[in-house]
This record gives structure tokens, C-alpha cells and sequence, in this order.
């Protein structure tokens, strides 16, 4: 029988949030099934990605979403522009095909997008920052609703190419490409070192 005091720990706001943090995984679409999340989903994990932290209220997050047929549209793209910035000495075709059938295997594509302050008041680097949050915010979301995520970067995704493909102007900027669909086997489980080895802790105490 479960201990009424054990129950109400497990389920306090503290647990429910780290076992979810703790619960996060990288999972690469090679390890997603054929079955589609639902838009509706998606939107709430956009919705929560919404509520990041953001210096100055710049909100500079810029999510582009392609499902359906636009997820082989949006790999193809991806493979030409691989192909087109890659010197021939260095173009690897299973990478390219890679582009395609990562973009294919997915649910959701989610290109990740920092759309620059106008009068640059707020350093670009809190802008990426906030942006990554807003990604957090999205990736936790989706693991508590059981969908997988990828949060990939590289060449072809962060290139000049597809920013202006998608309308955005120099300034700003694409932070990656964000895969998501369900997973085909168990989750993962993950480890971390102790943090403690990663903290520097002063005090007058």
C-alpha cells in the first residue's frame, strides 16, 4: 500500500518538474515511428515555448512549422543547399539523403529562427539565449506528452540560403532545426554527472 505522504511528495510541483527535466531526451528521428502527433500537440508546445524569458519583452523567437508533404519539401531544400556550400571534395550523398529521410521520418519540422531587435538595444547573444529557452520550454513540453524531439544545427539548416528562403532578413538568424515525432521503442533513460563537479559555490557563511 502506498503512503499517503509518499504520493503527495511524488506528486508536488518540485518532483512532477524535475522527474520531467530528468526525463528529457535527444531522440533522432532514425528512432521515430510512422505515427503522427497531433497538430494540436504541437501547438501547445509553441504556446509554451511562448512563455521564455526574454530581456526587454523582444520575444524573439520565430518558429517555422512543415508537416505533411511540406516535411519532403523542406528535407529536398535542405539536401540542394548541403550540396551547393559543400565543396565536391567534401559532399558526402548519405548525408544529403539524410537531410531528406530525417525530414521524412519526422512528424513535425520545426525550423528555429531569432528575429533580430530593429535597434539592436538588446546584445544578440540574450537573443539566442532566449531563444534557446523558448526551445527548452518546447522540448519539455513535448516529453510530457510522450513525443520525441531533435533539436539539430549544421550548415544546410543554419544557412544564409534558407533564412532567405523563409522571408527573414539579414539580421536575423536560424538557431536549428527541431525534429518531432513519437517514438518507436522504449524511452531512453540518461545520465549526468554529479553537478556538483561543475559548481564553483562562495559564501561568507
Amino acid at each position: 500500500m502506498t503512503n499517503k505522504n509518499t504520493a503527495d511528495a511524488d506528486a508536488s510541483p518540485l518532483n512532477i518538474v524535475t522527474k520531467l527535466i530528468e526525463s528529457r531526451r535527444s531522440i533522432k528521428p532514425v528512432d521515430f515511428s510512422d505515427h503522427r502527433v497531433e497538430d494540436a500537440l504541437v501547438w501547445q508546445m509553441l504556446r509554451n515555448a511562448n512563455w521564455a524569458p526574454t530581456h526587454g519583452m523582444t520575444e524573439p523567437w520565430r518558429f517555422f512549422v512543415f508537416t505533411g508533404s511540406e516535411r519532403s519539401t523542406l528535407g529536398k531544400l535542405l539536401a540542394e543547399i548541403y550540396h551547393q556550400i559543400t565543396p565536391p571534395e567534401s559532399f558526402k550523398p548519405a548525408k544529403a539523403a539524410k537531410l531528406v529521410s530525417n525530414a521524412e521520418r519526422s512528424s513535425h519540422l520545426i525550423v528555429i529562427a531569432m528575429k533580430r531587435q530593429v535597434s539592436e538595444k538588446i546584445p544578440e547573444v540574450e537573443e539566442i539565449e532566449a531563444v534557446a529557452c523558448a526551445v527548452q520550454n518546447l522540448h519539455l513540453t513535448a516529453t510530457a506528452m510522450g513525443v520525441a524531439g531533435y533539436w539539430s544545427s549544421g550548415k544546410a539548416i543554419c544557412s544564409d540560403q534558407l533564412r532567405k528562403h523563409l522571408g527573414l532578413s539579414t539580421y536575423d538568424r536560424i538557431l536549428g532545426l527541431f525534429y518531432l515525432g513519437y517514438l518507436s521503442s522504449d524511452w531512453p533513460i540518461g545520465t549526468r554527472s554529479p553537478v556538483e563537479e561543475k559548481v564553483v559555490w562562495s559564501s561568507d557563511a
